[in-house]
């Protein structure tokens, strides 16, 4: 019996090697690559802001504008970007004189503008293409006529401290809770009609519009946060 055990083991340790190179090698498996988390952008939220530009009206009218923004945004169907936003802004040398016959001067000046707009965008991440519309107002809106250097009295027909707005922007959020705005914005508070005064001004109607382009940076409270990271 002691015989045929060690034949056996003998047998099984010459035969085990072979057997081995007979079998499949085992099946290689590529260590997953990594993937650092990847930024996720949020837009929803509430948000304060200044911004600086300029201001562009009829006749040349040309001056510099400076103000403040605060506005809510709500991010829903994955890219879509709907929101709300009041903006007011203070303006420096928008001035216009319009010339009529027997030396009638028309002066006009405006100090400040506002908005109250609604806005809806589309987002590509960081970045927000948005358009926007609403209420214009304004208040530091005056108008003066002279006749030879004299200043005559007058009266005029239509609605020159509001109106309405149109806009579009692109806004860009460059770093968690900040973001950086470019935007055109058209604000019209009508024509105004002059209905007494010097002979030559009666009759003559004056539009009230205005350009603007302007940069600004808001600091964005999101819910939850405007920008972190998960993973991919």
């Amino acid at each position: 019996m002691k015989k045929y055990l060690i034949g056996a083991a003998v047998l099984t340790a010459f035969a085990a090697p072979a057997v081995a190179a007979d079998l499949p090698a085992p099946p290689y498996t590529k260590a997953p690559v990594y993937k650092a988390p990847q930024a996720i952008y949020n837009w929803t939220g509430f948000y304060i802001g200044g911004h600086l530009g300029g201001v562009f009206g009829p006749k040349g009218a040309d001056g510099f504008m400076g103000g403040v923004q605060a506005g809510a945004d709500y991010q829903f169907a994955t890219n879509w970007v709907i929101g709300s936003e009041v903006q007011f802004s203070g303006i420096a040398g928008d001035k216009t004189s319009v010339l009529l016959p027997a030396n009638v001067m028309v002066t006009r000046k405006n100090d400040d503008v506002g908005s109250f707009t609604g806005r809806i965008g589309y987002t590509f991440g960081p970045a927000l293409v948005y358009a926007k519309g609403g209420l214009a107002f304004r208040d530091g809106y005056n108008t003066a006529v002279t006749m030879a250097g004299v200043p005559k009295a007058f009266t005029t027909t239509g609605n020159q401290t509001t109106g309405y707005t149109l806009g579009t922007g692109l806004e860009y959020i460059f770093a968690p809770s900040w973001s950086v705005k470019g935007e055109y914005q058209y604000y019209n508070f009508g024509d105004t009609t002059f209905t007494t005064g010097p002979a030559t001004l009666v009759g003559t109607k004056l539009r009230n519009d205005e350009h603007s382009v302007k940069v600004g940076v808001n600091y964005r409270f999101g819910w939850g946060g405007n920008m972190f990271n998960a993973p991919y």
